[in-house]
């Protein structure tokens, strides 16, 4: 996690936040610590108004979306700020390669990893945005982890914050925000839902290990825990062949009231503990108590960006 820390890190680190779900929108703004949320506010917006994709247009309503926002502005004002935008994990694809050898200027590196990339995004690769961070794989080899989005349809997210006056410095996907909140010791299994898309990852130490999002037939309130449990086994057995061991832990995150049924399933069939993104048992990392308010208000990425930004 130290190595994710820097990779988020080395972006702008606004004091606001915002995040666009599926299911609503939520801003918040912290003070001259992340020990402390100025203020914050979730809004619901309606089911048809988003339809998170890598390819296809996403904003099908902006006016449904944008109405929310407005009313979450004016709880956690933008006008004038600059501001972190969590975008739905579809939009953007996460990739792990393994590379031999990598250029350290980015203008070199970036045409290397487009032409890598070029097989694997079901889109052009001239037309994408892409971040990426180095780490080292089990046997020391080289890592890069590469997010890669589409640049169409990140402006369709970025607009919709502009339009409030604000300025957009740092697109992220929402997971990938959460990741902090993950302990640091070991290796972790996060199991989160957002909306009907499923992302199962899997840290160790620094590393990013697996990452893997999927579309499931149903949200957290209405999916089979048998569903899930099919969905994450080719991501446990994935890890189990790489690094050569199970994961020591896992969270879980964004499966409301039946949280504690997508706990014991999971607990039941790994043989590992399952806690709550909140909880501290086990964890390296203590969550303030801002954080821990955010996450009960389904603000997990939120929280998440808050633990490695600050004023």
């Amino acid at each position: 996690m130290r190595r994710l820390d820097r990779w988020l890190n080395a972006l702008p680190h606004p004091a606001a936040v915002v995040e666009i779900a599926p299911s609503h929108v939520a801003a918040a703004r912290w003070g001259a610590s992340r020990d402390r949320v100025e203020c914050s506010e979730l809004e619901p917006i309606g089911a048809r108004a988003l339809a998170p994709s890598p390819v296809e247009p996403n904003i099908l309503d902006a006016d449904a979306i944008r109405t929310p926002l407005q009313r979450a502005f004016r709880r956690v004002p933008v006008a004038g700020h600059s501001v972190a935008l969590l975008v739905p994990d579809p939009v953007v694809r996460v990739f792990i390669l393994p590379f031999e050898e990598l250029p350290r200027r980015a203008d070199d590196a970036l045409p290397l990893l487009r032409w890598r990339l070029k097989k694997s995004v079901p889109f052009d690769v001239e037309e994408t945005v892409v971040s990426w961070m180095r780490q080292a794989g089990r046997q020391g080899n080289l890592e890069i982890v590469a997010a890669v989005a589409r640049q169409r349809i990140v402006r369709e997210y970025q607009e919709l914050i502009e339009s409030q006056g604000a300025n957009v410095p740092v697109v992220l996907s929402s997971t990938l925000a959460t990741l902090p909140l993950l302990d640091e010791s070991g290796a972790e299994l996060l199991v989160r839902m957002c909306g009907r898309t499923l992302t199962t990852v899997i840290v160790r130490g620094p590393n990013l290990c697996v990452y893997r999002s999927s579309e499931m037939a149903a949200g957290g309130a209405a999916l089979d825990p048998k569903v899930m449990l099919d969905e994450i086994f080719p991501a446990i057995a994935y890890y189990q062949d790489t690094w050569g061991g199970m994961v020591d832990g896992a969270r879980i995150a964004g499966f409301g009231e039946r949280e504690d049924a997508f706990r014991g399933a999971l607990a039941a069939e790994l043989g590992i503990a399952v806690g709550g993104i909140a909880d501290d048992a086990g964890k390296s990392r203590q969550l303030p108590p801002a954080a821990k308010g955010l996450i009960r208000q389904n603000m997990d990425a939120l929280a998440g960006w808050m633990m490695n930004a600050g004023a």
